[in-house]
């Protein structure tokens, strides 16, 4: 019972139900939003730039559907979920690219500070203009509003 009040405060203090942005760092680097649909699902997003191949800049959009479990890692300090879902992305370059993405991270929504702590990686599939295998990482902080 105290576990469930705990939660329920830290949820209504700084965490779900809300949108949040902020940046991402790694591959690709840019600005992350987030918007929550309920306790416990949300879509994300990036509006963000691949800097892998040297001299080839690439805008690069990707949107996800997510699902968060918050029974995982148990912590006095917020909420630690543990998140996965689905989504896309595309790349704008010289051959425009499309493909599925699978993210699976952990945030970390802090109980004193309206701020979202998070890391993820995704397998990514893409579909056109060929089918490919890649991978994306990241670690970011979004604003909770």
């Amino acid at each position: 019972m105290i576990h469930s009040l705990i939660i329920a405060a830290l949820i209504s203090s700084s965490g779900p139900g809300g949108f949040e942005l902020g940046v991402i760092l790694g591959e690709p680097t840019g600005i992350s939003m987030k918007l929550w649909l309920d306790g416990s699902t949300a879509v994300d997003g990036a509006v963000s730039w691949s800097l892998r191949d040297s001299g080839e800049d690439k805008l690069h959009l990707h949107a996800d559907y997510l699902w968060h479990s918050f029974d995982v890692i148990n912590d006095d300090s917020g909420l630690l979920p543990i998140y996965y879902g689905f989504g896309g992305r595309i790349i704008f370059k010289d051959e425009t690219s499309f493909g599925f993405r699978v993210p699976v991270g952990i945030s970390w929504l802090l109980s004193g500070a309206p701020l979202d702590l998070f890391i993820e990686a995704a397998g990514i599939i893409d579909i056109i203009p060929d089918t490919d295998f890649d991978m994306n990482a990241g670690i970011g902080i979004r604003y909770v509003f």
